[in-house]
């Protein structure tokens, strides 16, 4: 073989070794390519920027509802005197005159709505009421509590508000570990003193609240002295804290949504219960259920 030949012949490996090497490079890059994301991260085969996970959608229309809370939200003195009256509630209410929150979203409100609430219920009971809530899988959580933490019969008796944060946190933890997608409505508590300026124009309600009705804020009702008047306002100013905790561990949470025109509503003595004048009767619960309705079904965040 000659000098020309054995060139010629030994081209051809040195190209195909070349040739087969710079192939495998290049198909080993194209799949890196491939299986990279856009932020970089391998594997997603994505494009764009990094993606965080979709916000949770709040419905207007939950299938079921679990009521917790306490005397407010069964009814307690709306249809006869120290007694509860759950048909007229404003969150699970069969009443038609009072239009309850079962009845507006609820297609079946009798097997698909529940009260568990329980007059003079404290933020401490509110844990029981969501293991109870638990075990129904509601579509929306109502909550309506803190009166009976701020009306104790001493003002040195009322929940400090640090406990009742903890109490509420601890709760919408509880129900968020259980019922992740479950909604969660979350009323303020109402102001405590407009209800004492309407009822005391009353002669039977005041007679009423001597059996012992929210004592912080509702004895000695015609004392108008400065310490009668910063007893009562301590007694608000509690209320509005217990509110502002209410809102802010709400907030944190994107499927739960505080309502804060309770506290901001004026009831008058045609919204409050003729056997106590301090609880909302039926008009009361009415009002309620508007204001919660609103809340509830307003579109967006």
């Amino acid at each position: 073989m000659t000098q020309i030949d054995r060139r010629f012949r030994l081209r051809p490996r040195r190209f195909g070794h070349r040739f087969s090497r710079s192939v495998t490079t290049a198909l080993a890059l194209l799949i890196t390519l491939t299986a990279c994301s856009a932020d970089g991260t391998p594997g997603s085969g994505g494009s764009g920027e990094r993606r965080s996970p979709p916000a949770p959608v709040w419905r207007t229309d939950p299938g079921s509802i679990a009521a917790l809370g306490d005397s407010i939200t069964v009814g307690f003195d709306a249809c006869t005197v120290l007694s509860d009256c759950p048909e007229v509630s404003w969150a699970t209410g069969t009443d038609p005159a009072v239009d309850s929150l079962a009845r507006r979203l609820v297609k079946h409100p009798a097997t698909h709505s529940w009260n568990l609430a329980r007059t003079g219920a404290l933020m401490s009971d509110l844990p029981g009421q969501v293991a109870a809530a638990v075990r129904r899988k509601p579509a929306l959580v109502t909550v309506l509590i803190g009166a009976n933490d701020a009306c104790r019969r001493t003002v040195g008796a009322m929940t400090p508000e640090a406990d009742f944060r903890a109490g509420f946190s601890r709760s919408l933890k509880e129900l968020r570990r259980a019922l992740p997608h479950t909604q969660v409505y979350v009323a303020a508590v109402p102001d405590l003193l407009r209800l004492w300026s309407e009822g005391r124009k009353n002669p039977l309600g005041k007679e009423v609240w001597k059996l012992g009705i929210c004592g912080s804020m509702l004895r000695d009702p015609d004392d108008l002295t400065k310490a009668a008047q910063d007893r009562r306002t301590t007694v608000r100013k509690r209320v509005m804290a217990y509110n502002a905790a209410l809102a802010e561990v709400c907030g944190k949470d994107p499927l739960c949504r505080f309502d804060g025109s309770v506290f901001d509503y004026h009831f008058t003595d045609r919204q409050l219960s003729t056997w106590d004048w301090f609880h909302p009767g039926t008009r009361g619960q009415k009002e309620l259920a508007e204001l919660a309705f609103r809340t509830i079904t307003r579109k967006g965040a």
